[in-house]
């Protein structure tokens, strides 16, 4: 029913003004324009990132956002420059080298945004666990 249906990935925010300075500035995002109904809207990919206003906010404990790159350290490298800052884990089943973890079939690396919210950027891995080039 829905397969073809095109997201919206919802993202409260406390602060927009400081919010669309990360997403545009530090992440390179597009503005896409702000909404009658107060939320600002990105178009990401083929995907739409909503912001919209709420004063009490409410950050996510989990993955809000994951960002399919081609090349994970190239795009780390990049978001580093911009003043992204990326988590680091050290568990005994889980643990980032260069931030970067390896899960089963991809790379993952993860940031916050001003909200608190968990972004990730993923990288996926060719069949049989080679890196795709």
């Amino acid at each position: 029913m829905l397969a073809n249906a095109t997201v919206t990935t919802m993202l409260p925010v406390i602060d927009m003004a400081r919010a669309r300075e990360f997403y545009e500035k530090r992440l390179g995002l597009v503005p896409g324009g702000l909404r009658p109904d107060g939320k600002f809207v990105y178009r990401v990919g083929g995907s739409t990132l909503a912001l919209f206003p709420k004063p009490e906010g409410t950050k996510a404990e989990h993955t809000a956002i994951s960002f399919q790159v081609a090349d994970i350290a190239a795009t780390i490298d990049s978001l580093k420059r911009t003043g992204v800052v990326f988590e680091d884990y050290d568990f005994p089943d889980f643990k980032t080298v260069d931030h970067v973890c390896v899960l089963g079939a991809e790379k993952a690396a993860w940031f916050k945004d001003p909200e608190g919210n968990y972004l990730c950027l993923h990288e996926d891995l060719a069949p049989g666990g080679e890196i795709a080039m």
